[in-house]
C-alpha cells in the first residue's frame, strides 16, 4: 500500500470516528447490504461475519463512548451464478446495488472496468492484521491492474480422487495408496495413468461401463487444470494478454476423447445429472473422479460417507504429459464494496470485511461449509487445526494452487474453449477440428486479446 492509499485510509477512518460522538444528535446510523452468490445455508458466514464484524465494530465504538449503530440487510442467493450477476447488474443500474457483494474473483476485471465496484486497498491497510496474514497468492488473485479491489472471503481446490477400495482391488498396497499425492506431484503418476487404473477397476466389476473415471457434469474451472496438466498457460505474465496454447489443448481434448474411447468416461457423460453424480462418486459407484474440496461436506453429510479417509485418497490433478504439471486451481470467493453509497458507507463496509477476514471468524465458514481458509495464522484456530480435511487439504492443495486470470475477455474464452472441448468429448466433431474452431473463434472474437502460440 502506497503512502498516499495509507493516509486516506487513515483520514476516512478519522472521519467515521469523529463523526460518532457520544452525543445522541451525533449518533452514527448506517445500513450496509450483503449480497453472497452461489451460497445455501452451509455458506451462511459469508453473510453472518459480515453481521458479527458489525456487532463488533458497535462494541469497540461504544467503549471509545461513541454510538455506532450499523443495520446488516444480507441475503443469500442460491438459484445460478447468472441469475445472481443479473440480479447484481439490474441492480447497479437502478443505485441499489448491495454494499457488499460476495462473488467470483473473475467479476472483478469487468465490475472494475464498469465502475461497478471500488478498489478496497483505498478504504483497509493490506499491511495490517488481520489482511497481512492472508496467503498471498489469494490477494494476487482478487487484484486487477495493480489493484487489490477485493479480500478473499474463502479458498478452495479441486482435487483428484480415487476410491481406495477399488484401487487395493486392482492391486494398490495400502503404502502405495498413501504415496499417491506425492506420485502425483512429482510428475511419476499422470492422467493416463489414471485412465489404465480406471480400465483396471472396470474390467474387475468394481463400477458400470463409463464409470471408470467420473469428470464433473458440467463447464466449471476445473477443465482449466487439464489444460494446465498439458502445459498449457491462460495469461502472459508481461502482456496480460489471454493464451492459447494450440498444443496444449489438443493434448487436453485428446485426453477426454481417450478416456470416450477407452470406455472409462461415457460420451454422453456431460449434462448428467448432479445429485446421481454425487451420490456415485461417494457410494464407490465410480473409481476415480476430480471435484471440489467443498464436496467433502456432500460426501459426509447427504450421501451417507462414513469414512472419507478410509474410502478416498485425494491429490492434485495428475500431470498429463512432461510438458504440464499437476495443478490445482482455487476459484476464491470475494468479499467486493460496490459503488453504493458516499466514501463514509464504503469505509464502514470495508471495515466490516477485514474484520469477518480474522482467522477465528473466517474459520466458522470454513470448517461449517468445507472450504479452505485465507490466511496462514488459520492454522492455529483450534476449530480449523483440529479438522482433519481443512488442515491435510490446505497442506496438500493451496500452497500449489493458482487461478484463472482476471481478465475481462477470460469469460469468452472459457465459453468458446468448453464448446470446443465438448464437441471432442462427444465424438462431434475429431480432435483437430474442434481445436482448429476453437483458434479460429478465439481470433474472431478476442482479437489482439489473445497470443496463440
Amino acid at each position: 500500500m502506497t503512502i498516499t492509499k495509507s493516509l486516506k485510509v487513515a483520514a476516512l477512518t478519522a472521519a467515521v470516528a469523529l463523526a460518532s460522538t457520544s452525543a445522541p444528535a451525533l449518533a452514527k446510523d448506517f445500513n450496509i447490504s450483503i449480497w453472497s452468490g452461489g451460497s445455501n445455508q452451509n455458506d451462511s458466514y459469508r453473510v453472518e461475519a459480515i453481521e458479527m464484524a458489525a456487532d463488533i465494530l458497535e462494541r469497540e465504538a461504544a467503549i471509545r463512548g461513541e454510538e455506532l449503530n450499523i443495520k446488516v440487510e444480507s441475503k443469500l442467493h442460491n438459484d445460478g451464478w447468472d441469475n445472481f450477476k443479473q440480479a447484481i447488474t439490474l441492480a447497479a443500474e437502478s443505485k441499489t446495488a448491495p454494499n457488499i457483494i460476495v462473488t467470483s474473483h473473475a467479476d472483478i476485471a469487468p465490475w472494475s472496468q464498469s465502475g461497478l465496484i471500488r478498489p478496497i486497498e483505498d478504504y483497509v491497510d493490506m499491511d495490517a492484521w488481520p489482511l497481512n496474514q492472508l496467503y498471498p497468492n489469494l490477494v494476487e488473485i482478487t487484484s486487477y491492474n495493480d489493484q487489490v479491489w477485493g479480500i478473499p472471503q474463502d479458498a478452495e481446490s479441486r482435487p483428484f480422487f480415487f476410491w481406495i477400495p477399488h484401487m487395493k482391488a486392482i492391486g494398490y498396497t495400502d503404502e502405495q495408496i498413501a504415496e499417491l499425492p506425492a506420485k502425483v506431484k512429482s510428475g511419476e503418476y499422470t492422467l493416463y495413468n489414471v485412465l489404465e487404473d480406471a480400465k483396471k477397476i472396470q474390467d474387475k466389476g468394481l463400477v458400470a461401463k463409463g464409470k471408470g473415471f467420473s469428470p464433473r457434469v458440467s463447464n466449471g474451472p476445473d477443465y482449466w487444470q487439464f489444460y494446465q496438466s498439458f502445459g498449457g498457460v491462460m495469461k502472459d505474465k508481461e502482456s496480460g494478454k489471454l493464451v492459447f496454447d494450440k498444443q496444449a489443448m489438443t493434448d487436453m481434448f485428446q485426453f477426454f476423447a481417450d478416456a470416450v474411447k477407452m470406455g472409462v468416461t461415457s460420451k454422453t457423460h456431460l449434462g448428467g445429472d448432479w445429485s446421481q453424480w454425487y451420490s456415485e462418486v461417494a457410494n464407490g459407484k465410480a473409481g476415480t473422479w476430480h471435484g471440489g474440496t467443498w464436496h467433502y461436506k456432500r460426501y459426509t453429510g447427504k450421501e451417507g460417507l462414513d469414512d472419507f479417509f478410509g474410502n478416498i485418497q485425494f491429490t492434485l490433478i495428475p500431470a498429463g504429459n512432461k510438458k504440464g504439471r499437476a495443478n490445482t486451481i482455487t476459484h476464491p470467493l470475494t468479499y467486493l464494496v460496490s459503488n453504493t453509497g458516499n466514501d463514509e458507507v464504503a469505509e464502514i463496509a470495508a471495515q466490516l470485511v477485514a474484520i469477518a477476514s480474522e482467522p477465528r471468524l473466517n474459520s466458522l465458514h470454513a470448517i461449517k461449509s468445507a472450504h479452505l481458509g485465507i490466511g496462514t495464522e488459520q492454522s492455529k484456530v483450534e476449530l480449523y487445526a483440529n479438522d482433519r480435511w481443512a488442515s491435510e487439504a490446505t497442506e496438500r492443495l493451496l500452497t500449489s494452487a493458482n487461478a484463472m486470470p482476471n481478465h475481462t475477455k477470460f469469460g469468452q474464452y472459457w465459453q468458446i474453449m468448453f464448446k470446443g472441448l465438448e464437441s471432442a468429448w462427444t465424438g462431434q466433431k475429431p480432435v483437430a477440428d474442434a481445436v482448429n474452431n476453437v483458434e479460429a473463434e478465439l481470433k474472431s472474437t478476442l482479437g489482439d486479446d489473445i497470443i496463440v502460440k
